[in-house]
């Protein structure tokens, strides 16, 4: 067969074309000025790309996202957005200018509403819903970006990029892009002489600019101890007795949220009431949560690894270099895929709160007019098949699991504990237990391929509310797993024949069974009630968010 003639070298003339156009831009190195930002981003983006904007949980690439709004549409349009979480009103702007029309993403905070309408509307084309992981993986197949709008505290002269304590998904998208022959554009804080350390080198890297001022960070983690509620200690009551104590739980990663931070503050307290320091809680995979503070400082937790950083948290987490990941220069680097594959593989535990479950114990968070996404939350809260290696508590559950639920034979495996957490009825008074998700509705409406389910029935081994814990993964049937989700809804009678039966199975364990004191659950038990408290605790290393600290 005669071989073809072809060009091996398109994607590679088309970056030096790009760089050609934009060339004129550079004033020293790599640098240009901002006022030359927006029309740099005219030479190097061009209609229909593929253009990931950083767009992280928590840091943004806010001027180069702004300085993208205002690029003519003549010029840039059609744009595929590819990014792991929406928070700016500039990430929606850009699809009402028709300079972009299709998105992949993980979630949406802030903009969850406004997405919602312009997908509705039509506006905006959804390519998927993903989680973190699976985004990232996709960026080295079939979605690899040709653009990168990416953000960084420091560059030096050369170009080198330090990212500091919140490195988040800044070097996988440089890999992805840099390695497919794309074009990486950096916004910066400062450039300095000599960084503290290189993150990311600099022939990674085509275009960096300072910004006119340090990009935004946003403190997702820091939740109020005096926020918690009566509810939400029981409900960490209950994780610590009839989950933690009971399968040994040492490896874990706690989601956001105030159900977690309840558990968190009960550690030095509580937990240390049932004598399960040293048991249980050793190593960690999550944000530096302030309210982790009095469980470190009490001696409980060996490890953390950490998927971005915490406002405020800097001073505290580099001082215990002990726990946290601490580079030759003193500082923390977080690491949002490591983080990610480390909760998917090397935990026992994932436990988060949630928005709604239905009735056979599916769980979302994407609820009537709202599109938040899932985040991490899927591939945290799964159940890993890959998993080889073995550990008390996930051998201990995976032998609860009835053996007519097993399609291997004879061969025995273990079970990653996946727990929601969620009141029967909110502060807002919606009932989070449901019979069906809004997400299913959602499919038709949005036109998706699929409801925005988070984690999937088959997946939670675990359901915490107020009124107890269903055991879901001990079911021997749909039936019997329906009966656990409806026994601690708030729906049914304590002492209902339904609920009755599962306690008697110990598929549901209410706090009278597990021996917990419910009037106990108020925050007289908290080892900090504060966030005052929490600076006391860090002795003075935590610095409360300029938004808390009023």
């Amino acid at each position: 067969m005669e071989r073809a003639e072809r060009d091996w070298n398109t994607l590679r003339k088309d970056r030096q074309s790009r760089l050609a156009a934009a060339g004129k831009f550079l004033v020293q190195g790599k640098f240009i000025r901002q006022e030359n930002t927006i029309a740099l981003l005219e030479e190097v983006i061009k209609p229909y790309d593929k253009v990931a904007i950083e767009g992280d949980n928590q840091k943004q690439a806010d001027f180069l996202s702004e300085c993208l709004t205002a690029v003519d549409v003549g010029k840039v349009h059609d744009l595929h957005i590819l990014q792991s979480t929406i928070s700016l009103p500039e990430h929606v702007e850009i699809f009402e200018k028709g300079i972009a029309k299709k998105l992949d993403f993980s979630y949406a905070g802030a903009q969850s509403k406004r997405l919602a309408a312009l997908l509705q509307a039509k506006v905006v084309e959804l390519g998927a819903i993903h989680t973190y992981l699976e985004l990232y993986a996709r960026y080295f197949v079939d979605l690899t970006p040709r653009v990168a709008l990416l953000v960084a505290e420091k560059a030096d002269r050369s170009g080198n990029l330090y990212t500091g304590f919140s490195t988040e998904d800044t070097p996988v998208i440089a890999e992805a892009v840099k390695f497919r022959q794309g074009i990486v554009v950096v916004q910066v804080n400062e450039i300095v002489d000599e960084l503290p350390r290189v993150d990311i080198p600099a022939d990674w890297v085509d275009f960096i600019v300072q910004a006119p001022r340090p990009f935004k960070i946003e403190p997702l983690f820091t939740k109020d101890p005096a926020l918690l509620t009566d509810a939400k200690i029981l409900k960490a009551m209950l994780a610590i007795k009839g989950i933690y104590m009971e399968y040994g739980i040492k490896t874990l990663n706690h989601g956001v949220g105030f159900d977690t931070a309840a558990i968190e503050l009960l550690l030095p307290t509580y937990g240390e009431e049932l004598g399960l320091k040293g048991k249980v809680c050793t190593h960690f995979v999550l944000n530096p949560h302030p309210t982790m503070i009095p469980a470190i400082e009490s001696g409980w937790v060996k490890s953390i690894h950490c998927f971005g950083g915490e406002v405020g948290m800097e001073d505290y987490v580099n001082a215990r270099s002990d726990i946290f990941f601490i580079g030759s220069d003193g500082a923390m680097r977080s690491n949002r895929v490591f983080a990610q594959a480390a909760g998917h593989y090397a935990v026992d535990l994932f436990i988060g709160s949630t928005l709604q479950i239905d009735k056979f114990g599916n769980s979302s968070t994407a609820v009537r007019n709202r599109i938040v996404g899932f985040g991490g939350a899927p591939n945290l809260g799964c159940n890993a098949g890959g998993r080889r290696h073995v550990t008390d508590s996930w051998l201990k559950c995976g032998e609860e699991i009835p053996v007519c639920n097993q399609l291997i034979g004879e061969v025995v495996r273990g079970r990653k504990l996946v727990v929601q957490m969620l009141d029967t009825v909110s502060s807002k008074g919606i009932h989070g237990f449901v019979d069906r998700l809004d997400a299913v509705s959602m499919t038709k409406e949005l036109n998706l391929d699929i409801a925005p389910v988070m984690i999937y029935g088959d997946d939670v081994t675990h359901i915490i509310s107020e009124i107890g814990i269903a055991y879901l993964h001990k079911c021997r049937s749909l039936e019997e797993r329906m009966d656990a989700v409806s026994s601690i809804s708030g729906k049914e009678s304590a002492s209902s024949p339904k609920v009755m039966k599962m306690r008697m199975l110990g598929i549901v364990k209410t706090p009278e069974d597990l021996g917990i004191d419910r009037r106990r659950a108020n925050k007289e038990i908290l080892a900090a009630k504060t966030l005052r408290e929490l600076v006391e605790w860090s002795g003075g290393l935590y610095k409360l968010p300029e938004k808390y600290n009023k």
